[in-house]
């Protein structure tokens, strides 16, 4: 396939100028971000050689542009590289991150740039801009005085060349990741080890066998297989083979073993920070988060790790108790959890996933997210299937307005792929932007890894994949609604701990009997949800949730121990990972297993020294829904405050005071308290 321009920077014939990927192979993606480059380049110098006085206008904007024509390139090929990727994609993202790297951080760091942008900041109370303008140059001279704009030679060179490495390295692991999930199966022949696997899980274990052209059935460990084979496989021989394998992912004697990288990654983060002025990692990334320092996280950590730990335990021995009493097991192990926690909640409510699944048909639960957004938001969706997409499976919506106003492209891409991340993201294609009155609407994906159709089955979803699909979509809406004039405070780009607070707002209306019973209906009957089940599904909620908000503790303490290291980390990886999540396990340790040499969060994504933001947005979202609860939970005018406030601002102020716009007083954490009925309030 040739062509005399590469794609990407042609206006194409595509709906909306979407990204034309039917055109699309790795060169082109290559060929546009050498265009863009020595552009940017170009663009660069003019801003540096300018002898006119700083001015918004001609320091800031040409910024704004330059960077966004270069990210836009990057968000093609780094999106792939998760939804779609090759070896052709991996090859030129790692020739592509460190690049792209090095340009933004020698632009971060350049002297003189940062002498114009003093300039504007010295003069922000009296320069002639908003006050969304105003922002924008305050974050830019705190990121260049985090980049060591005003640091010497020696140790700017330090820091790019840091940076390049780290854009190589998180790549790596994520490639590592993805291999070790791919590489391992779990081949079944004898029909008697299916035992308490439902119809469904056996289809669809048996179209994957097909795909690998073998006899019997195939368990990945790809979330929906992964999933309920642990949750409902009665063979505990097979539970446990399942479960070493993906606990030791990136962990075993191969190329793909995570923990060299992981060393160099977390000794050049501490590296970063030092230079920059800071003592550790986590406080570099703090610097810039609505909870600014690692006091304050240890200090919200330990809170509810204290008001949630007798519950905890009181989770964990309901499970030791039912294993023992049915199948005489003495010590509970972590491949049984799952398994006797299934049992137990359907005791105890009267369903499991295989009762509640036929409800939620993919098709009428993607209706119902929509039909819920126009309620509250006045957003309509329409399938445009004209629009290019990377592969067969991923639908294309264009979202309109109340009043058919073009808003945004929403790309759906439901199921597992060989060359396919796992777990659930959303993602931008191209941001929304307003410079010089020239709107850039966004375009917006939903990734997830929900079970593909079966001959006989649609694909259905469990609770907890609803519950996924729903948070996921809120960080679409924020993405979708996005009204600002530049880029780089555009949707999500706003400070990692409050970026949850859209996503994790919608997973309320799931528990709301209202919502739940105008949409799950039996796929075979045609019948809705018994009143009943919605009820048992409601107060289902905090089943184990006191043993889960541990296990999120656990995560968030593990990160923050690799984050606060003073001192280059020479040590044992696994021995420093058992000391530093001790007090959150129940469980004996397990040979061979390893959290770190696989947490893509941290090491491979943008999470590090933030993995605690998830609780955060907990209670910035309990806190925000109360709200909801006085006024209706499909109350129009606080549905449309919302939008107004938190959805259509992206990051154009702090984030505290795009919170008290809308709420009215600063988030506590008694909503959450108050919500999660497992949680013992604790003295502050």
């Amino acid at each position: 396939m040739t062509h005399i321009s590469p794609p990407l920077l042609l206006n194409t014939d595509t709906p909306f100028n979407a990204v034309p990927f039917h055109l699309l192979d790795a060169s082109h993606i290559q060929q546009a971000f050498n265009v863009a480059y020595k552009k940017a380049k170009k663009k660069f110098d003019c801003i540096l050689k300018s002898d006119l006085p700083p001015s918004f206008e001609n320091t800031i904007v040409p910024l704004e542009e330059m960077v966004n024509e270069l990210s836009e390139i990057g968000l093609v090929l780094f999106n792939l590289n998760s939804a779609a990727t090759s070896k052709e994609i991996q090859n030129v993202s790692l020739k592509i991150s460190p690049k792209l790297t090095v340009f933004l951080a020698r632009l971060y760091s350049n002297t003189k740039l940062l002498k114009k942008v003093s300039y504007l900041y010295s003069k922000l109370s009296v320069l002639p801009i908003s006050n969304e303008e105003k922002w924008i140059v305050e974050l830019l001279w705190h990121q260049m005085k985090r980049n060591g704009a005003n640091l010497n030679a020696l140790s700017k060179f330090r820091l790019v060349h840091i940076q390049k490495s780290l854009s190589k390295m998180t790549l790596h692991f994520n490639d590592n990741v993805l291999a070790e999930t791919n590489n391992y199966f779990l081949h079944i022949k004898n029909l008697n080890e299916l035992n308490g696997l439902h119809e469904s899980d056996i289809e669809a274990a048996a179209a994957i066998a097909h795909e690998k052209n073998l006899e019997g059935w195939v368990f990945t460990l790809s979330y929906p297989s992964y999933s309920s084979f642990m949750k409902k496989a009665q063979n505990r021989v097979l539970r446990e083979k399942m479960h070493k394998a993906y606990v030791s992912r990136c962990n075993r004697k191969n190329r793909y073993n995570n923990k060299g990288l992981l060393r160099k990654i977390v000794n050049l983060r501490l590296e970063q920070a030092q230079i920059t002025g800071f003592s550790n990692y986590a406080q570099f990334v703090l610097n810039e988060r609505m909870v600014e320092t690692p006091e304050a996280v240890f200090g919200f950590l330990n809170l509810l790790y204290d008001a949630s730990n007798e519950s905890a335990i009181s989770d964990f021995n309901d499970i030791k108790l039912k294993a023992k009493s049915l199948d005489g097991i003495d010590e509970l192990m972590p491949w049984d959890y799952a398994f006797y926690a299934e049992i137990i909640k359907n005791e105890k409510f009267g369903f499991d996933d295989n009762i509640v699944k036929p409800y939620f048909r993919l098709e009428n639960v993607v209706d119902a997210i929509f039909r819920l957004s126009h309620h509250l938001f006045g957003v309509q969706f329409k399938q445009n299937s004209n629009i290019p997409t990377y592969h067969r499976d991923v639908k294309t919506y264009e979202v309109s307005d109340e009043n058919g106003q073009f808003i945004a492209v929403l790309y759906l891409d439901f199921f597992p792929r060989q060359n396919k991340q796992s777990g659930a993201w959303m993602t931008e294609y191209k941001q929304q932007s307003n410079i010089n009155g020239k709107m850039i609407r966004p375009h917006i994906s939903v990734c997830c890894n929900f079970s593909k159709p079966g001959e006989n089955t649609p694909s259905l979803l469990t609770f907890y994949e609803v519950h996924t699909f729903l948070h996921e979509f809120g960080h679409a809406l924020h993405g979708m609604f996005s009204n600002t004039k530049y880029p780089s405070i555009s949707g999500t780009n706003v400070y990692r701990d409050f970026v949850e607070l859209p996503s994790q707002i919608m997973e309320n209306w799931l528990y709301e009997h209202e919502w739940l019973q105008q949409f799950a209906i039996h796929y075979k009957t045609s019948e809705a949800i018994p009143k009943e089940l919605v009820n048992k599904l409601v107060e289902a909620r905090n089943f184990q949730t006191a043993y889960q908000t541990q296990r999120q503790l656990m995560f968030s303490y593990l990160d923050m121990a690799w984050h606060t290291i003073t001192k280059p980390f020479k040590g044992n990886i696994d021995l420093f990972e058992r000391a530093n999540i001790e007090k959150t396990q129940v469980f004996p340790y397990i040979k061979g297993s390893s959290i770190s040499a696989s947490f893509s969060h941290i090491f491979g994504g943008g999470y590090a020294a933030g993995y605690y933001s998830y609780k955060w947005g907990e209670m910035l979202d309990a806190d925000a829904y109360s709200l909801f609860r006085k006024n209706g939970i499909f109350d129009k005018e606080t549905a449309q405050r919302f939008r107004a406030e938190i959805l259509e601002k992206g990051g154009s102020a702090h984030p505290l005071t795009l919170y008290q716009n809308f709420r009215g007083k600063k988030p506590t954490i008694d909503a959450l308290l108050e919500r999660s009925k497992f949680l013992k309030p604790v003295a502050n």
